[in-house]
């Protein structure tokens, strides 16, 4: 790629991201329109990393430690120069949401690094220095936020070593999320799954992730419907989300498609069809939480087809 001109500054919006998708663990991953972090990344002219919250929201000062600066630290051992950098992040994405808040990060962490450097990186490279955010939040390398929050759209992460990004194109759909104001750290609920998955239940895993790429690909509605359907991973981390069953029973009688857990939790997606819709399963949503007595946020949006914007 031919190198761009060099830039000081840049100011981008990171998007949320929906990861799973239900049934594709660690694979399957869409970016929202709506919410989105604001980030600052500034070049600087002698080693090191700043990370610094606009809104005073708490960060590690080590960049090690801290899910934008470790993928800066990794693509700077790549550039091998004498730069730095400064990133400046308004939070909007909560930490422990599920809806990406640090996949946000790290993803427009080197973005915006990247287009100060004129673009030198591919966006494949960047998700791999993108992964390393990752592996500070959970402790794992997984791609399934960071990938569409880099590409846009929806992905599929065929494989992480080699790292294998496929674009899925997807017909119009409006995504209804829920945060409940509870925190699930992804670490915490990666450690109740079971080790062990019986052959039955992975056949029908499969079965259900090959239907729903399947669907988006054809545009078919009904297929992402019936393929919204998890049997290893929902039936345990369920039980860390109050009002789960009933806000997606209700939803589903509503309408929509179908969805569930967004990412580790505690947020709560469905898609739907139409926008009309879109907004009675947030309704359905909102009296569920309220009736419960928990504090909640909710977003109607659609599918965010760009990634990180650079604004």
């Amino acid at each position: 790629m031919q190198q761009a001109s060099i830039h000081s500054s840049v100011t981008l919006q990171a998007p949320g991201t929906v990861a799973n998708l239900v049934c594709g663990f660690d694979i399957l991953g869409l970016a929202l329109d709506q919410p989105y972090d604001t980030m600052e990344v500034r070049l600087l002219d002698q080693p090191g990393i700043i990370i610094t919250s606009k809104d005073g929201f708490p960060l590690p000062k080590d960049p090690a430690l801290n899910t934008a600066g470790a993928p800066l630290i990794a693509m700077l051992e790549e550039l091998d120069e004498p730069i730095g950098f400064e990133v400046i992040i308004s939070k909007h994405i909560k930490p422990g949401s599920g809806i990406g808040s640090s996949a946000a990060s790290a993803a427009g962490a080197v973005v915006g690094a990247n287009h100060l450097l004129g673009n030198r990186f591919s966006k494949e490279d960047l998700v791999r220095f993108a992964l390393f955010g990752e592996k500070v939040a959970s402790g794992v390398k997984h791609a399934d936020n960071i990938a569409p929050c880099i590409y846009g759209g929806i992905t599929l992460i065929r494989s992480i070593f080699p790292l294998d990004i496929v674009q899925i194109p997807a017909p119009k759909l409006h995504v209804t999320v829920v945060h409940p104001q509870i925190e699930v750290r992804t670490s915490d609920a990666r450690q109740i799954l079971r080790k062990q998955v019986l052959l039955k239940d992975a056949i029908r895993q499969w079965g259900n992730i090959a239907g729903l790429v399947a669907g988006f690909m054809k545009s078919d509605y009904d297929l992402i419907g019936r393929s919204l359907e998890d049997v290893i991973i929902e039936p345990v981390r369920s039980i860390l989300i109050p009002g789960f069953d009933e806000v997606k029973t209700k939803c589903k009688a509503a309408g929509a498609l179908g969805g569930g857990i967004s990412g580790s939790g505690p947020s709560v997606f469905m898609l739907s069809k139409d926008e009309e819709t879109a907004h009675q399963v947030e309704k359905l949503m909102q009296e569920v939480y309220t009736r419960i007595g928990l504090d909640h946020h909710t977003y109607v949006t659609t599918i965010n087809q760009q990634g990180v914007k650079i604004i």
